[in-house]
């Protein structure tokens, strides 16, 4: 079963809607449809960055369960992208309770320990049931993980962070973002309707060469 967090923009904190889509089918790139498994986005296209790589991006959020059963995925899917492409995460902060974990994200990328804590916080959240909801709560779990507890919420609650999450905003409503975890290739390709995570996984290395093959 694969469920997939989503969320309808009306504001720029909105409510978040569940949504689920379940099959047993596996992937086939072949049946690989635009407007069904993907949509093209309308131009100008928008990237997260201007890097001339082909832009993989995942909008995920640490308070999304999906995300954390997508994780490891995502590490497989990394380290499977050929040269001249990266994958790239993008915080996304849907609604209140989301907003503190892309705090989380940026501060702990800016301390450089973003690395060794990604896969660690999903897991202390969702696996062994910690109680990680609050600001103060995943400053704990970081300072449990070597960051300086006032150091790190100094970052997260900094105005440069505020600007960074406002950016992130623009562009998840720019792609037409509505849930987690979604893929977006290079700003022109998003992930839609997909049945399951090794589908998701597949569509993206399609469009990835889809995209690698325009170029040319």
């Amino acid at each position: 079963m694969f469920k997939t967090a989503r969320l309808r923009f009306a504001a720029m904190l909105c409510g978040l809607l569940l949504t689920t889509a379940c099959s047993a089918a596996g992937p086939d790139a072949a049946q690989f449809t635009d407007g069904n498994q993907y949509v093209t986005l309308s131009a100008p296209y928008q990237r997260d960055s201007s890097s001339g790589k082909v832009e993989v991006v995942e909008v995920f959020s640490y308070a999304c369960i999906h995300c954390a059963e997508f994780s490891t995925y995502v590490d497989d899917l990394r380290k499977s992208l050929p040269k001249g492409v990266e994958l790239k995460l993008v915080p996304a902060a849907f609604n209140d309770s989301w907003m503190p974990f892309a705090r989380a994200y940026y501060a702990a990328k800016k301390l450089g320990i973003l690395e060794q804590t990604h896969d660690e916080l999903f897991k202390a959240k969702f696996k062994e049931q910690y109680p990680i909801n609050s600001m103060d709560e995943i400053a704990d779990f970081y300072a449990h993980h070597g960051a300086n507890r006032e150091q790190f919420l100094k970052i997260a609650n900094s105005p440069e962070v505020d600007a960074q999450i406002k950016k992130d905003f623009a562009l998840i409503q720019g792609w037409g973002v509505d849930g987690t975890p979604t893929i977006v290739v290079d700003g022109k390709y998003r992930s839609a309707n997909i049945k399951n995570f090794p589908e998701l996984v597949e569509l993206t290395k399609w469009l990835v060469r889809k995209e690698l093959g325009a170029k040319q």
